[in-house]
Order: C-alpha cells, then sequence, then structure tokens
C-alpha cells in the first residue's frame, strides 16, 4: 500500500503559496492507518525507546498509538501554558519570532530512552526544540520520526547535526 495515496494535498492552506499535506484522510481510512501505524513501528522499535514524545497535536496521533502497539510509555511537548503541574520550557527561533514548547516536568526520567514524533517534518525548528527540551530533562533522545517528510526543506539536515536519526513514512520533494 502506498500510503502517499492516502495523504490529501490542499494548496493554498494556510495561507497563499503553501501546499498543505493533510493527513486526516489516512486517518479516516482504517487499513490505510493501520499500515501506516505498523510501518511506522517497525521503523520505531529500531530506536529502542522507553517512550515516545508527541509533538503538539497531530504528533499526538501518532505518538499515542504508537506508544500502546510499542509498549511504551507517551509524553506531550506542548505549547506554552497548556499543561498542568510544574513545566520545563524551551524557547526557539521562528522565521519570525519566537515560540515555546514545555514538557511537564516529572514526565522523562533522567537516562529514558526518548523517540521524538510528528506528524510533519519540515524546516526542523519544531522538532528541533522537542530534541532540545528533552535534553534538558536528561533525557537520551535515540531517534525522530514522522508520517511525512518535506525533503525540499532542511528538517533532516538539522536532526542530523543534533545526531539524531531520522525516519519517515512519506517523503515529498517539493
Amino acid at each position: 500500500m502506498n500510503i502517499k495515496d492516502h495523504i490529501r494535498s490542499i494548496p493554498d492552506f494556510p495561507k497563499p503559496g503553501i501546499l498543505f499535506y493533510d493527513i486526516s484522510t489516512l486517518l479516516a481510512h482504517p487499513d490505510a492507518w493501520q499500515v501506516a501505524m505498523g510501518r511506522m513501528a517497525r521503523e520505531i522499535r529500531a530506536f529502542q525507546p522507553d517512550i515516545l514524545a508527541g509533538i503538539e497535536s497531530r504528533g499526538f496521533l501518532v505518538a499515542a498509538p504508537l506508544a500502546l502497539k510499542l509498549g511504551c510509555g507517551f509524553v506531550m511537548l506542548r505549547k506554552k501554558g497548556k499543561l498542568p503541574g510544574k513545566t520545563i520550557r524551551h524557547d526557539y527561533a521562528l522565521e519570525y519570532g519566537t515560540d515555546t514548547i514545555e514538557i511537564q516536568a516529572d514526565a522523562i526520567a533522567e537516562g529514558q530512552r526518548v523517540v521524538v514524533l510528528d506528524d510533519l517534518l519540515a524546516t526542523g525548528g519544531t522538532m528541533t526544540a522537542g530534541i532540545e527540551l528533552l535534553r534538558k530533562l536528561g533525557a537520551h533522545v535515540t531517534g525522530a520520526a514522522s508520517i511525512i517528510e518535506l525533503s525540499f526543506l532542511p528538517g533532516r539536515q538539522r536532526l542530523k547535526e543534533l545526531d539524531v536519526p531520522f525516519t519517515s513514512l512519506a517523503s515529498y520533494s517539493e
């Protein structure tokens, strides 16, 4: 099964000139979603994770079912102010400004093997911020993955610079 057959492209979303790759159609197709999660589980298993970290919000849709499938825990990396209790935050640069990502302070034990997941890797800014945040807590980030990779953007290279291996199910070169 070709996973790309179940990913819809929407031009000019969220703004003109952007081609949005929508996984909603993949999520809605039970056979394709099962195949995607099976393939992703096989890839993630190689990273030997103790716990999976999903990036808000579509990364939760990938990480949570994979955690169940692999028998791992699942933690959320969220935007500022969205998590209860004590949090650890990491500020990072965007093209025009900054953003903040947070995790609950007790979500990861020092030395735990963590894989970071999102639905799509583009420039790698958010994924890189997630890795840096997890490392602040003493996590050993063994890998990162997404359903979709935009290979014409520098995301994979940014992760390579952090010595974090990356895998995806579908790659788009334009």
